[in-house]
């Protein structure tokens, strides 16, 4: 967006800002002009979808599995067909590294994260150990995009290159960072970072197809000959990202999205569920299972296999889908904080929402979809706490099992 200071107060007016245009008023001229070149950058069409009706209706039934036993029984014939894919380049790697290792007491990338006892070990290690694994066995260093944040994109790219990337060829390694989305009050209002900046926030998990094109990497993926994004999350230090039975096996049932899949280990776990809806493939969220459950209609019986955050996506598919009908957008109550027109506020209860688009969206997209169930102790191991459930005490005990030194 961009337009001069009238027209932009105009908008603001429009866009019911009157909040801030009365702060706006009271800054000095430099804060003022700081100010209107960083309104410019808001997109309000962005968060105007959050609060649109998005006519999610639901006739919810349990999908096929491709259980972790038939993929043993094929495993043969499906890593071939995987490994003939990666060595010829159609599948390149998407690690989502925007995160930061706050809930660890770790100001900084979770990636950089020792999970070391004994010796140091990261979890960016632990990731490319696995990359360089299938490197080997396909005779080619696939493409590796890492999104980063603008909070943690130098530090991320100065820690690999320190470790010289774990062994990969940083040749094969791209980086771009996530985009953001500006945060607001319940009402709306757009809050305030300081006088002359606004509260961003990047704009969740979904969003990583949109900045990588937005970063111009689509058409660097087409001439490389790349046909399959492996998208995966950082904190799953189990991960097994670009796996040629995985992919083999989406490649020959012929789908265009395959989704890695664990069966609950309680009916209350937070995870989300993998079903149809309306017969196509769908992924429930567990913040929307209450509102289901109240609907006497709904049932989720037969439904008990979650998704961990390991798709994989036809790319051609990926820009034809998302050209025609952009992900929604979630509002997500947080505490944030701000300055208020005189001091910096830390809210001590939620006080707004960030404005997030959801991976979990891209699979209700898809025409087809392949859920490939892996098993827990050998591919699941979370690391979103510093102790308790999905923690770092829980994650090194789970590497310890399967085999890692730590």
């Amino acid at each position: 967006m961009t337009c001069n200071q009238t027209e932009l107060f105009e908008l603001l007016h429009t866009k019911k800002q009157d909040r801030l245009l009365e702060t706006l008023r009271g800054l000095s001229a430099s804060e003022q002009e700081a100010m209107t070149k960083e309104l410019q950058s808001v997109n309000f069409p962005f968060m105007e979808r959050a609060s649109e009706k998005n006519g999610k209706t639901y006739d919810i039934a349990p999908i096929d599995i491709f259980t972790a036993d038939r993929a043993d029984a094929e495993c043969e014939t499906l890593t071939q067909i995987g490994l003939s894919a990666i060595h010829a380049n159609k599948v390149g790697a998407v690690l989502l590294c925007g995160g930061q290792g706050t809930r660890l007491g770790f100001p900084h990338s979770k990636g950089m994260f020792d999970m070391g006892l004994t010796r140091p070990i990261y979890i960016f290690e632990l990731h490319f150990a696995y990359l360089l694994k299938i490197a080997s066995m396909a005779k080619k260093f696939f493409p590796v995009f890492i999104m980063t944040s603008i909070y943690n994109d130098a530090e991320i790219r100065e820690f690999l290159a320190l470790h010289d990337y774990f062994g990969y060829d940083k040749n094969a390694v791209y980086f771009y960072t996530q985009n953001m989305a500006h945060a607001t009050d319940f009402d709306g209002n757009l809050l305030l970072e300081s006088p002359e900046s606004l509260v961003k926030a990047p704009d969740g998990n979904g969003g990583w197809f949109t900045a990588l094109a937005d970063a111009g990497l689509l058409p660097l993926a087409h001439r490389l000959g790349l046909e399959w994004f492996n998208v995966v999350s950082l904190d799953n230090v189990l991960q097994r990202t670009v796996d040629p039975v995985f992919v083999g096996a989406t490649i020959r049932e012929q789908k265009i999205c395959g989704a890695k899949v664990i069966r609950k280990a309680t009916p209350d776990e937070r995870i989300g569920l993998i079903c149809q809806n309306h017969g196509k493939p769908a992924v429930i969220e567990y913040f929307e299972l209450d509102k289901l459950l109240a609907n006497e209609n709904i049932s989720i019986e037969g439904i008990d296999y979650g998704v961990i955050l390991n798709y994989l996506f036809h790319i051609n598919e990926m820009e034809r889908t998302l050209t025609e009908k952009p992900l929604p957008v979630h509002k997500a109550k947080k505490k944030i904080p701000y300055w208020d027109g005189e001091t910096y506020v830390k809210p001590t209860t939620e006080n707004g929402y960030k404005y997030e688009m959801l991976a979990t969206d891209l699979v209700d997209y898809m025409a087809s979809c392949l859920p490939f169930e892996v098993r827990r102790e050998a591919e699941f191991a979370p690391v979103k706490n510093k102790t308790g459930v999905d923690s770092v005490e829980s994650a090194r005990e789970m590497l310890q099992k399967a085999g890692i030194t730590l």
